[in-house]
């Protein structure tokens, strides 16, 4: 049966449409290809999510214990991005072509969608503070994850401000440099608690190490988060709404947006290098498991923040730099999707006893097992 882990897949593809959809360097059906990206997303996600709710109707207990299992309770947060993601495909593939209703309605989504997301990182975080016990030296990227949802709100805020009126597009903005910003702050603090770990105990097995790329994502969507809401800023803040200066302040929101995004960005590009090594001299040892999947989503992060620094600088060599990224997370979703599609029919994965829900067999049914299986269980998965 289908468990949260699974969403990383609607994420992956949710991303690569909208990667697709942003490319500087396009061609001749490039955006119907995006489109067709698109479309799958949406079948993927309302599968997974009829799969998901016909698992919670049979065993409804499963429902509250997933939230903080240590490991299928960390993919939690793949389910909003994915909603996130979809939301700026909308505007990416559907905004010219759809009427007023769909401004308003993105206005309205984008303020649920962060409401939601902000409950949830911190009751999620709240739960795993007061039921589990995770050790330092098993530390993980995908401790982020509650928190994901958080930072794409930047990038979905500027995919959509073009469109909005006056009044709505202030607003959005301040939300989406606020969100962004809790979220990068509570993701930096889990990158100083990753780095301890990799400093001090082991990498995660082979298998599980491209969940390595989770930790470009932050960084990744951050800057692009950056960079989308500084192009908006000229035109959202008076001249001088805040200063005196000869230049208007929308401009100098603008500079500091831009170098902000410059200054997260390369961060990205460090723990991208980090992880391809450590995914390289493991590559003989490692076999399918769903983290394949964060080949593509963090990285499509990443992939965006070099387009938006391409526009903003003005750069050729920087859009190519894109575009090449863009190639290989093509190349990557194939690979990926190839090998999940035959994990499923060799029983690898979406089988009893082999997804990540499978040490909860004993709390569906009323009752928790010891600290010690969790933990155990944890560690197999690191």
């Amino acid at each position: 049966m289908v468990d949260r882990p699974w969403f990383s897949m609607t994420m992956s593809t949710g991303a690569l449409s909208v990667v697709l959809g942003n490319s500087p360097n396009t061609f001749t059906g490039l955006q119907t290809i995006g489109k067709i990206v698109y479309i799958l997303d949406l079948v993927l996600f309302l599968i997974f999510n009829g799969l998901m709710i016909t698992r919670f109707i049979l065993l409804p207990r499963k429902l509250t214990a997933s939230l903080h299992h240590p490991v299928e309770g960390l993919f939690h947060g793949t389910y909003w991005v994915s909603v996130a993601l979809i939301l700026n495909g909308a505007y990416v593939f559907g905004n010219k072509e759809t009427g007023s209703w769909m401004t308003k309605a993105q206005e309205v989504c984008f303020w649920t969608y962060c409401a939601i997301s902000f409950s949830i990182s911190i009751i999620q975080y709240s739960m795993f503070f007061r039921l589990e016990r995770l050790n330092v030296t098993d530390a993980v990227p995908a401790w982020i994850f509650p928190i994901y949802p958080l930072l794409v709100t930047g990038t979905l805020a500027g995919t959509i401000l073009p469109s909005q009126p006056e009044d709505a597009s202030w607003k959005i903005f301040v939300g989406g440099v606020m969100f962004q910003g809790v979220a990068w702050t509570v993701s930096f603090l889990m990158y100083a608690i990753y780095m301890q770990r990799l400093m001090t105990s082991s990498l995660p097995s082979a298998n599980v190490r491209p969940g390595m790329f989770v930790s470009v994502g932050p960084a990744g969507y951050t800057s692009a988060g950056l960079f989308s809401l500084a192009k908006q800023a000229p035109r959202l803040i008076p001249a001088n709404y805040w200063t005196d200066t000869v230049v208007p302040d929308g401009e100098i929101v603008r500079i500091i947006g831009i170098m902000a995004g410059l200054f997260v960005l390369l961060f990205a590009y460090w723990f991208f290098f980090i992880t391809t090594i450590a995914i390289l001299t493991g590559i003989r040892k490692m076999t399918f498991s769903l983290n394949w999947w964060a080949f593509i989503f963090p990285n499509a992060g990443l992939t965006l923040a070099t387009i938006q620094a391409g526009s903003a600088l003005k750069s050729q060599g920087i859009n190519g730099v894109a575009s090449a990224l863009t190639i290989l997370l093509v190349i990557m979703w194939f690979i990926t999707a190839g090998f999940c599609a035959r994990a499923v029919w060799q029983g690898d994965v979406m089988w009893p006893g082999k997804d990540e829900d499978k040490s909860m067999e004993r709390m569906a049914w009323g009752w928790r097992g010891n600290k010690d299986n969790h933990h155990a269980h944890s560690l197999r998965h690191d």
